[in-house]
């Protein structure tokens, strides 16, 4: 079967441009005036050849794509992620061909139902019912297919109320909702969602989100996502696209494309080192040295792979310059920042250990099966004396739990829940030696 959407060697660049500094002191009126001739002649001459009209007198090419390829089957979910700036909101306006792109292909099969930016396609002036038929109009619909879907995309934006009433009266959160109505409920084989999603509150993003799966799933229709909620894309998406600097850094399954995506966002790491005291996490007391997370296979062989039903162990070094009781807590989040459950270290209250000079190492045992799969960040506390927070490492460490266990065969999810230890074990090493 043919892709749906096909990209080969695509790249779209602007002209920016800017005004220099000429290291001039002092401007004459005349030099103003000279340079104001100059620029209306210039703008003129390029308008009239029906070039861009640039600001400023130097020119810089800019390429918001460069060398994109990619292919999307009948019937996909793909979720475009990136930073801002990425590229992700240039490459779905080429596909929906609201710009030309600089250089490549694209080929599409279908009609494209494209959903940018609130307002897109809607007149203001015009009320909500007649932006309907302007906007089914613009995406190739007849009337008579308008009209046999009015009364579900009026219920589905929830807009009745005011569906004779100039959209220019809207707020952005109905504009939004009439717009995704008429986006989705009439038929495109292809519907494009940028980040608009985020204007509407919870309830209507969860319809929203569920109005997409349909789609794609019971009417097989190709859903391009763009979002910056990685819950939403895993959710709702088969597949993915990271975009970097206006290429595609990665593409793949949904749960490596955002670890791919947190990853190059520096979100994701199992092992965080400090060289010394000054560039560490440092209290004047205590200077963190490192904080990293281990798996331990069957075979108690140290590993990379963190598993489900293997034990996990956080270990943290850190190095008293001074005499003091200092406490280390780690706090375990998911990566949409929900907290699963925080562990802590404390001295022995018959022994006065925590209070020499010295290095220490913490290890917090994480025993198996009580971590469910997906990502975690760990959050690194140190407490001076029980009272304050002396040192704060938001996202010290992070790590992807993945369930290995084969479907079918005593896989985890068949098991009944068994017993957990709500308190983790900590084991302190004290060492009075400079370095561990």
């Amino acid at each position: 079967m043919q892709p749906v959407i096909k990209v080969e060697n695509l790249g779209k660049s602007y002209l920016i441009g800017h005004h220099s500094a000429r290291g001039e002191r002092y401007v004459a009126l005349r030099d103003v005036l000279a340079q104001g001739v100059k620029d209306v002649l210039h703008k003129s001459r390029e308008a009239f050849r029906g070039r861009q009209v640039l600001q400023g007198n130097e020119v810089e090419e800019f390429w918001a794509l460069r060398n994109v390829a990619f292919e999307v089957a009948q019937g996909e979910v793909v979720g475009i992620i990136g930073r801002n700036g990425a590229g992700k909101s240039t490459l779905l306006k080429v596909l929906s061909r609201i710009t030309e792109p600089t250089e490549g292909k694209v080929t599409i099969r279908g009609r494209v139902a494209s959903l940018l930016e609130v307002g897109t396609g809607f007149h203001p002036e015009l009320t909500g019912r007649e932006n309907i038929f302007l906007n089914g109009a613009i995406l190739g619909m007849s009337k008579a297919e308008i009209r046999s879907k009015f009364d579900e995309i009026v219920a589905f934006a929830e807009v009745a109320k005011f569906i004779d009433t100039p959209v220019k009266r809207y707020s952005s959160g109905m504009y939004v909702r009439l717009a995704f109505a008429v986006a989705a409920h009439l038929d495109p084989e292809i519907l494009v969602v940028d980040e608009v999603l985020a204007v509407g509150d919870a309830s209507f993003q969860k319809k929203c989100l569920g109005k997409m799966q349909e789609v794609s799933g019971k009417g097989g229709r190709t859903v391009l996502f763009v979002s910056h909620n990685m819950t939403a894309v895993q959710s709702l998406c088969s597949r993915g696209i990271v975009m970097k600097n206006g290429q595609t850094a990665f593409i793949g399954d949904t749960e490596n494309c955002v670890r791919e995506y947190l990853m190059a966002a520096g979100q994701i790491s199992s092992e965080a080192k400090w060289g010394d005291a000054h560039s560490a996490p440092n209290n004047g007391q205590v200077w963190v040295k490192s904080i990293r997370a281990i798996s331990y296979r069957t075979d108690g062989q140290d590993s990379s792979l963190f598993d489900m039903t293997t034990p996990i162990s956080i270990e943290v070094d850190v190095e008293a310059v001074k005499k003091s009781v200092f406490h280390v807590t780690l706090v375990f989040s998911s990566d949409q920042g929900v907290i699963a459950f925080t562990s802590g270290a404390t001295p022995p209250r018959d022994t006065n250990q925590l209070t020499d000079v010295g290095s220490y190492r913490f290890t917090c045992h994480v025993p198996a099966n009580l971590l469910n799969e997906g990502g975690y960040n760990i959050r690194l506390l140190i407490v001076e004396d029980n009272t304050r927070i002396g040192i704060s490492v938001e996202d010290a460490i992070g790590f992807d739990v993945k369930d290995l266990t084969p479907r079918g065969v005593g896989s985890w999810h068949d098991r009944e829940p068994g017993p957990i230890r709500p308190n983790l074990e900590w084991r302190v090493v004290c060492k009075t030696e400079a370095a561990l």
